[in-house]
C-alpha cells in the first residue's frame, strides 16, 4: 500500500523554551510517564513550553495492543504506591491550574487499576485544592463498580475516549468495544461529572459515520468532543488512509456544536488533552 504524504499544515517545529526544560526537569526528577512523550503528540514543545504536561499512571507498559498507539505493550511492572503523591507534588511544583492525567490499560490487575486512580485524584486533590482535575480514564472492561470508584474520587471532567466510529473500532482497538466505551461515557455523564471524549479521523471513516458517532456521544451525555488527525506511530501500526483537510475539521466542529456539545475542539494536532484547560472556561460559562 502506497503511504500517503503528510501535508503542510501537519509540519511543526518544536522549539523548546525555559518553561519547557523546567517542565522536562521535574517529569524526569520525579520519575513520572507522561503520555506526550510516550504517544510522541505531535504538541509536546508547545504544551511543555506553557508548563502542561499530561501525566500517565499505571507505569509505561500497557497490556493492551492496539494498532493505533505508540505506548509500549507487554507485562507491565507492579504499582508505584508513590506514584499518586509524585504525580500531586508534581503539579504543586508546575503551579498547574488544570492538571491532566491518563493511564495505560493494567488488565493485570484484580481491579484493573481503579483504586490506584481513585487514590491519585484524591492526592491531586488534596496537594492541590485550587487545582482542576480531568481524568482520560480506560474502560475497565466495562465494570461499572470500577468505573464508580474513580468518580466518587471526584475529578472535575472524566474523559473516555472513543478512538473512531464503530466499523473501525473493532480493527484498530485490541479488546475495547464501541458500546461498551459508550456506557462508560453514559455512567460518568449520569454522576453529573461532565463527559468527554474523543476521536481520531483519517481510519477511512466516512462523515456520516463521524456524525452517527456524534450521536451516539451525545445521546449518552457526553458534552465535550475532541477530533484530531491519526498519525501512524510507525510502519507496524495501522496506516493513515488519509489527511483530513482543515477545512473538513471545521465542519466537524460546526456539526458538533450543532449537535449540542458544549465544546468541541477540532483540528488536525488536536488530541484529547490539547488545550484541556480551555473545558474549564467553557463550563464556568
Amino acid at each position: 500500500m502506497e503511504r500517503v504524504r503528510k501535508p503542510e499544515w501537519l509540519k511543526i517545529s518544536i522549539g523548546a523554551n525555559e518553561r519547557y526544560t523546567e517542565t522536562k526537569r521535574i517529569v524526569e526528577s520525579h520519575c513520572l510517564h507522561t503520555i506526550c512523550s510516550s504517544g510522541r503528540c505531535p504538541n509536546m514543545g508547545e504544551c511543555w513550553g506553557r508548563g502542561t504536561a499530561t501525566f500517565m499512571i499505571g507505569g509505561n507498559i500497557c497490556t493492551r495492543s492496539c494498532k493505533f498507539c505508540n505506548t509500549q505493550t507487554g507485562r507491565p511492572l507492579p504499582l508505584d504506591p508513590q506514584e499518586p503523591t509524585h504525580v500531586a507534588e508534581s503539579v504543586r511544583l508546575m503551579k498547574l491550574s488544570h492538571a491532566v492525567v491518563t493511564s495505560v490499560d493494567r488488565d493485570d490487575l484484580p481491579d484493573l487499576g481503579a483504586a490506584h486512580w481513585a487514590q491519585t485524584i484524591r492526592e491531586i486533590r488534596r496537594l492541590n485544592p485550587e487545582t482542576t482535575i480531568e481524568v482520560l480514564i480506560p474502560d475497565f472492561q466495562g465494570r461499572r463498580e470500577l468505573v464508580e470508584q474513580v468518580i466518587e474520587a471526584r475529578s472535575d471532567i472524566i474523559s473516555h475516549n472513543m478512538e473512531t466510529v464503530r466499523r473501525i473500532s473493532p480493527l484498530v482497538r485490541s479488546a475495547a468495544r464501541y458500546d461498551t466505551s459508550l456506557e462508560v461515557i453514559r455512567q460518568i455523564a449520569a454522576s453529573g461529572i461532565t463527559a468527554k471524549s474523543g476521536i481520531m479521523v483519517g481510519l477511512g471513516e466516512t462523515p456520516a459515520e463521524v456524525e452517527e458517532l456524534m450521536d451516539d456521544l451525545r445521546a449518552a451525555g457526553c458534552q465535550i468532543m475532541t477530533i484530531g488527525q491519526y498519525l501512524q506511530p510507525s510502519h507496524r501500526h495501522y496506516p493513515v488512509s488519509e489527511y483530513i483537510t482543515p477545512d473538513q475539521f471545521k465542519r466537524y466542529e460546526e456539526t458538533g456544536l450543532a449537535k449540542g456539545f458544549t465544546q468541541v475542539e477540532s483540528g488536525p494536532l488536536v488530541r484529547s488533552s490539547y488545550h484541556a484547560e480551555k473545558s474549564l472556561r467553557y463550563l464556568k460559562k
